[in-house]
């Protein structure tokens, strides 16, 4: 009879997901010499290796290894069920809970999420993920992550989506640009004005549609991938850029002010919320998470109404029903 423990099996999982001892090290929090060992006896136990090893390229899984990592997986997803069953016997709130978050907010709220969650749930293991909108579906879809806070760009018809909170565009200029008295602006005024793009699927779509409605072309001058890059190109005059969240203090990573201007028009606002798998939420700790995340929304995201802050004057909790929803026309 073959002997292992659930323990290998999640150090197994960590490497083939990294391709690297020491990388799963960190991210299990062992000791590399730990993981080695648990490799080294589930291949003894299995009778077949699960890995290459390549000196300077770190492990890859061999066919077998591929085929055994999909069910030390699914195990790993049963005894996390078996946790939360028996939590959810006993009205606890306990085991473990894997939440994605979009790279645009990840920064601004998801750390206030977790902590808040956590605070009041202490046996939830909580882990977190940031990815683009892309790479959020497909986590989803892979059984990756339970849960993740997205907007509501496209919403597969596989997934729900439950708003959380409704936030308009504005457009982003340095404090010193000569629009940046302005109470509104309006989408033609940005027609011959140098454009910093955020540059990620889905979301720059979005932004450029606002154009494309008006048959205009922007001049887009800089395009980035990372926000606060975005943030400090706009802040240092490369040009002007549109979002929908705002840092907390108003600054760009490198210190500058920023104006925040509400973008004129009765435009598409996007909604903050959960993404998850149909009857994701069945299970007692992704019921818990939606819940608080709901309430914590109603109450302003923490002390000082961070939702406003975030997202601008206009910002408001959107209706709290599941959803689905299609892209922006072209």
């Amino acid at each position: 009879m073959i002997r292992f423990t659930l323990r290998q099996l999640e150090y197994f999982v960590a490497v083939g997901e990294a391709g690297s001892i020491t990388v799963a090290a960190g991210r299990v929090n062992v000791s590399s010499p730990s993981i080695s060992t648990a490799i080294s006896q589930l291949e003894t136990e299995f009778g077949m290796p699960l890995f290459v090893r390549q000196h300077a390229q770190g492990l890859s899984l061999t066919q077998a290894g591929r085929v055994l990592m999909d069910q030390a997986r699914a195990v790993l997803r049963e005894s996390d069920r078996l946790v939360d069953l028996a939590g959810d016997i006993s009205g606890q709130v306990r085991g473990p809970i894997m939440v994605g978050c979009m790279l645009t907010f990840a920064q601004v709220v998801l750390p206030a999420l977790r902590k808040d969650f956590t605070d009041q749930f202490p046996d939830v293991r909580f882990a977190q993920s940031e990815y683009d909108a892309n790479e959020l579906v497909s986590a989803l879809r892979r059984a990756e992550i339970d849960v993740a806070l997205a907007y509501d760009l496209v919403v597969p018809p596989d997934l729900s989506f439950i708003p959380l909170i409704e936030m308009p565009p504005f457009v982003l200029i340095p404090a010193d640009h000569p629009l940046a008295d302005r109470d509104e602006i309006e989408v033609e005024e940005l027609r011959s004005l140098p454009m910093v793009l955020l540059d990620l699927p889905q979301s720059a779509d979005y932004f450029l549609s606002f154009f494309q409605d008006k048959g205009i072309k922007p001049e887009i001058s800089e395009r980035s991938r990372d926000i606060a890059v975005v943030r400090s190109l706009v802040a240092n005059g490369f040009g002007y850029s549109i979002a929908n969240l705002r840092p907390l203090n108003g600054l760009s990573p490198d210190g500058k002010a920023l104006k925040f201007i509400p973008l004129a028009g009765n435009l598409r606002p996007l909604k903050m919320g959960l993404l998850m798998p149909p009857h994701a939420d069945t299970t007692h700790v992704v019921r818990s998470f939606v819940d608080f995340a709901q309430s914590w929304v109603r109450d302003g995201f923490a002390p000082g109404g961070v939702p406003r802050e975030i997202s601008g004057p206009l910002a408001s909790p959107a209706v709290a029903e599941t959803a689905k929803t299609t892209p922006p026309e072209s």
